[in-house]
């Protein structure tokens, strides 16, 4: 059977990919524009979030589609095309007869109110009222929101993966996300900021996704994919403590909030941190590992092999 991949480019698709690819499926995939240096035996076809065109190519023969790609950064808007884009990627799965949709969501989807402790499951849904978001975190929750309310009443299954924050190696030094946070540290930083991450690794995310594409129990189901929290004073620590002179560059200390907040005034690839600092709350993975038997790695081996690819 064939399955399309969308954004094939990215951090998540290509793990997600190799791992379809080792199982013996057949992979399809979508990039923004073709380019005759993309390696790999699967087809690649051209299709943009941002148009109709190709769309319907691309899920001709599809049986299972995997929608993980979704616009990362930018000055503009990204809730339109994150949003708008997932569902032109739904509707023409629903008209190519698609049995089964898995979207790639985020933890953000499943974010408890400022201040809140403990643990927390996929029935919790933000509130984008009391969430002071940024930008890429708003789109992916107004997204899967669109998403579930346009598959209602529609003959194709969806599915949504929300991971957390997504480590573990690179396959290029394309989209890497999440990753950027370990390369910050590896580069040397004033301080690490009182900010908590619930970490998974990218290839059980590619597992999860992968599982919930054909597990009957999946169906119309929501699964987040962490493995466990950790604030970046103890990612810090872990790097230090597994690469030595390879990271000295790793910061010892941890910034006061003040600073943070002062900084972010001038530096705004730091402003989707402040409204982070000091919340510590764990995502529950116990739905995918009962509904799927999803057992992610410790977060350290997440951090370690990320790190090792990075150097």
């Amino acid at each position: 059977m064939t399955v399309l991949v969308t954004g094939g480019t990215g951090f998540v698709a290509g793990w997600t990919i190799a791992e379809l690819l080792r199982q013996g499926h057949d992979v399809r995939t979508t990039i923004r524009s073709r380019r005759p240096d993309v390696p790999g035996d699967y087809e690649v076809v051209k299709a943009d979030l941002t148009s109709d065109e190709g769309w319907a190519e691309a899920m001709a023969g599809v049986r299972y589609v995997l929608h993980v790609a979704s616009p990362l950064s930018g000055d503009g808007d990204l809730v339109g095309p994150a949003r708008d884009g997932t569902l032109r990627v739904l509707r023409a799965a629903v008209d190519a007869g698609v049995e089964r949709v898995v979207l790639t969501s985020s933890a953000a989807a499943a974010t408890p109110a400022p201040g809140s402790t403990g643990v927390f499951d996929e029935t919790l849904w933000t509130d984008l009222e009391v969430q002071p978001f940024d930008e890429y975190r708003r789109s992916k929750v107004l997204a899967e929101r669109a998403a579930w309310e346009f598959m209602r009443d529609k003959d194709t299954a969806l599915v949504t993966v929300l991971p957390g924050a997504v480590l573990g190696p690179t396959l290029s030094q394309e989209n890497l996300g999440s990753v950027r946070v370990v390369g910050r540290l590896l580069d040397g930083m004033p301080g690490t900021p009182r900010v908590g991450l619930n970490i998974v690794d990218v290839r059980d995310v590619a597992d999860l996704h992968i599982r919930a594409m054909t597990a009957p129990e999946a169906a119309g189901e929501r699964f987040i994919a962490v493995s466990e929290f950790m604030w970046m004073a103890d990612v810090a620590r872990t790097l230090r403590q597994h690469f030595g002179e390879r990271a000295s560059r790793v910061p010892r200390r941890t910034l006061p909030d003040f600073l943070l907040k002062a900084l972010s005034l001038v530096v705004k690839e730091i402003r989707p941190l402040v409204p982070m600092l000091g919340r510590q709350y764990t995502l529950s993975h116990e739905k995918a590992s009962r509904v799927l038997g999803w057992q992610p790695r410790p977060a350290v081996t997440a951090i370690v092999d990320c790190a090792e690819s990075l150097l």
